[in-house]
């Protein structure tokens, strides 16, 4: 069996725990974890655009997941 051209990218675990366990530093939402942030919070940040810096990308890649409805994934991963 050929492999696929494109195969598909494994998570890096401790990236995932660490968007799992980040808080939100600032604003609104201080304090509350990524990933519970809600859609419409990080849509926001999608069009006016993410901060840039390692926060942006976390909250970019929430963002991804919470739109492809996998935020919920992240979720246990609260507890490590």
């Amino acid at each position: 069996m050929n492999e696929p051209d494109n195969p598909t990218p494994i998570p890096n675990p401790e990236l995932l725990i660490r968007l799992a366990k980040t808080r939100m530093p600032f604003g609104k939402y201080a304090g509350r974890y990524l990933v519970d942030l809600p859609e419409p919070y990080l849509t926001w940040f999608s069009r006016k655009g993410f901060p840039q810096n390692e926060l942006g990308e976390m909250l970019q890649m929430i963002y991804e997941l919470k739109i492809n409805g996998l935020g919920y994934l992240l979720n246990p991963l609260k507890e490590l």
